[in-house]
């Protein structure tokens, strides 16, 4: 963000696009690992993966994602620019934030849905069978967001460590005895 230019610009464009290009390809071998592990096809395992995160959840996470790959990009080319390297910290700790609220968004569902519904030995499967569908879409966040957001803050501050000059330590005298008030 060095540059307001056109050539900046451009250069912004392409670092997003190749970040998006590597999300999308990502996403082709989670489905083609679903084919291999679970047999389903790649349109089954989407719709099951839409089902379990709703709508909402993959659109902030998948914008969180490319804007912390762009961050990785840029400083996989220049490692000391602090703009990116923050603000690919804050987006993994966005993804992060993001899997924790969903979290909580799921359980708050799955027991706010109990709060109102009277049990009776005729409905407990169906109330059970929403509650546990519920719980899947708070833990499933989790399991996906924390180690994505992990795996991120981790790229980020890898790339943008700088190398440090080995420094000499002194020697420091070591008694012979220790002296013992």
């Amino acid at each position: 963000m060095t540059g307001a230019g056109p050539s900046a610009t451009a250069g912004l464009v392409a670092d997003l696009a190749q970040a998006l290009g590597l999300l999308l390809g990502a996403t082709v071998l989670v489905l083609a690992g679903c084919r291999v592990l679970s047999d389903l096809s790649p349109v089954e395992a989407a719709g099951r993966a839409l089902a379990l995160f709703g709508g909402i959840f993959p659109v902030p996470f998948a914008a969180l994602v490319v804007l912390a790959g762009t961050a990785a990009i840029r400083l996989g080319r220049d490692p000391g620019d602090r703009r990116w390297r923050q603000l690919g910290l804050q987006a993994a700790s966005g993804i992060a934030t993001l899997a924790l609220t969903f979290t909580l968004l799921g359980i708050s569902l799955g027991i706010g849905g109990l709060a109102g519904r009277l049990l009776t030995p005729d409905n407990v499967q169906a109330v059970i069978g929403e509650l546990t569908g519920r719980f899947a879409l708070a833990f499933a966040t989790t399991v996906v967001g924390l180690p994505v957001a992990a795996g991120f803050r981790a790229l980020v501050l890898v790339l943008s460590a700088e190398a440090v000059p080995a420094q000499a330590v002194p020697a420091q005298a070591v008694p012979d005895r220790a002296v013992v008030p």
